[in-house]
Formats: C-alpha cells, sequence, structure tokens
C-alpha cells in the first residue's frame, strides 16, 4: 500500500461512527485534559491564530477556540470530518473563530508564517512522511510561534505481532516513534525543543475505555461492530497486547512542543 493510499485508509477509519463510539469525542488518549495541559505550554493569548492538523471532529480546535479565545483554523484529510467539525462550530456558535478545510498534513493549504501555534494530537504517528509533516507545521509558524503535539510512543522492533498491521497503523501504533525520535523530526524542521512529556498512563486509560465500550456494543450492536469491520474475536488479544507493551515500556503516550526561532529557519530548511 503506497503513502497516498495509507492517508486514505487511516481518514476513511477515522471519519466512521464507530471510532467516535470506542474513543470519544477527543480521538486521542488524555482527552480534553491533556489538550487543555498542551494549549497551557504553549502559552496561548486571546486573539491568537492556532492550527489544528488532523483535527478530526473539531474537538481540539473548537476547545481552544472557545476556552483561549484564540482564532482556530483546522485542517483534515477526511472531508466528512471536515463538514462534521463545521457542523460542530456552527452549533456551539463558534463559526467567528473556528474554521475547517480539507487537507494533507504533508502539504497544508495556509500562506508561510500566519500561525502562533500549530498543534496535531495523535496524528503525527500516523502520517508516512513525518519528517515533511514537520517542516509544514514550521512553515506556517511565525517566528517565535509554537508546534505542540501529542502523541503515541513505541519503540521500533518491539511491538509484537498483533500491534504491527495496517489496522494499529491506522491505530496510530504500528508507526509511532518513541519521543527522542519525535524531538528530532521536530529539530530536523528548524524547530527547538521545549518540553518533552510522558503520560503512559493515559494511554492505559484508553485501552480500558475501547475495552469496556467493545463489551457494551457487542450486547447492544453487535451488528454495527460487525459492519464496520470490527473483529471481535481478535480484539481482546490486541487489546491485552497493547496493554502489556505499555506496562513494559514498549508502547506509550508523550506531549512535545517546540518553538520555531525569532530569526526564522535556517536556509533550506
Amino acid at each position: 500500500m503506497n503513502r497516498e493510499e495509507i492517508k486514505a485508509c487511516c481518514a476513511d477509519a477515522y471519519a466512521m461512527d464507530i471510532v467516535a463510539m470506542l474513543l470519544g469525542d477527543s480521538y486521542h488518549p488524555g482527552g480534553t485534559a491533556l489538550t487543555r495541559r498542551l494549549a497551557d505550554r504553549l502559552a496561548l493569548a486571546p486573539g491568537g491564530r492556532v492550527l489544528d492538523v488532523a483535527s478530526g471532529r473539531g474537538t481540539t480546535a473548537l476547545l481552544l477556540a472557545d476556552a483561549y479565545q484564540v482564532r482556530a483554523d483546522g485542517v483534515d484529510y477526511a472531508p466528512a470530518n471536515t463538514a462534521l467539525a463545521q457542523g460542530a462550530a456552527e452549533a456551539a456558535g463558534l463559526t467567528d473563530r473556528a474554521a475547517f478545510t480539507t487537507g494533507d498534513a504533508e502539504h497544508l493549504p495556509y500562506d508561510d508564517g500566519i500561525f502562533d501555534a500549530v498543534v496535531s494530537e495523535c496524528a503525527l504517528c500516523t502520517f508516512p512522511d513525518k519528517a515533511r509533516a514537520a517542516a509544514e507545521f514550521a512553515r506556517n509558524l511565525r517566528p517565535g510561534g509554537r508546534v505542540g503535539i501529542t502523541d503515541v510512543t513505541a519503540t521500533p522492533g518491539r511491538l509484537p505481532p498483533e500491534l504491527s498491521t495496517l489496522g494499529a497503523r491506522i491505530a496510530c501504533i504500528a508507526d509511532a516513534r518513541p519521543i527522542q525520535a519525535y524531538a528530532e523530526i521536530l529539530a530536523a524542521a528548524g524547530l527547538r525543543i521545549l518540553v518533552t512529556e510522558r503520560h503512559d498512563e493515559a494511554m492505559l486509560r484508553m485501552i480500558d475505555q475501547i475495552q469496556a465500550r467493545l463489551s457494551l456494543l457487542r450486547i447492544t450492536a453487535p451488528d454495527h461492530l460487525a459492519d464496520a469491520g470490527v473483529d471481535l474475536d481478535a480484539a481482546p488479544a490486541v487489546l491485552e497486547a497493547a496493554r502489556t507493551a505499555v506496562t513494559d515500556g514498549v508502547l506509550g503516550y508523550a506531549l512535545l512542543t517546540a518553538v520555531k526561532p525569532s530569526g526564522g529557519l535556517p536556509t533550506g530548511t
């Protein structure tokens, strides 16, 4: 499967209602509490402009627009997510501060240097060309602007077979990197690392949440799970493998922030 097919597959999967049912509104470990921690680390100020890359159904962007009074733009590869996010903005009365568009994280449809902050939650790990995406983050930031990510971490070569499939990649696991590797990707894009934090306990909580919701849906909506391609027989082993991997330090979750130097990016970045 080539890069474009992988991106399309991920986008289609995350546009499905079953994903929202299993993962919750935020679609990532730590939920809105970790999003708020990330926003605080970015020192967001009212009136600032923030870009949410892989914005999904708009949860992060709308939280930032509402709670931090910023202008939030969200971009997502799936048109269905863009439509849902824009509808959510309208329902929340936030269309003056939040707007969503369909686009590719590796080719962002925005001008250079127009954002005070760029955020991306549980998404960089799914991008086929992570270096290109990081370069786009940096390009869109103004000098002195900050980028913040929360993402799945993994130790290459140590993931069990259950967590190395295409399905695991879509679930933000199979192509995840160690926290230091994410820091190096951002640094290679010309960004200076400010903060790295581990939040592995958030991953364990999400695994427990998925397991509980799967058990409920197995009883209340088994046909819905089957139609969505959820393998109920395989799911317990995959979740247990993920839990063990977190306990063993192979799998986890992290928060990173970085700043674009005030002098701009080095020539050639």
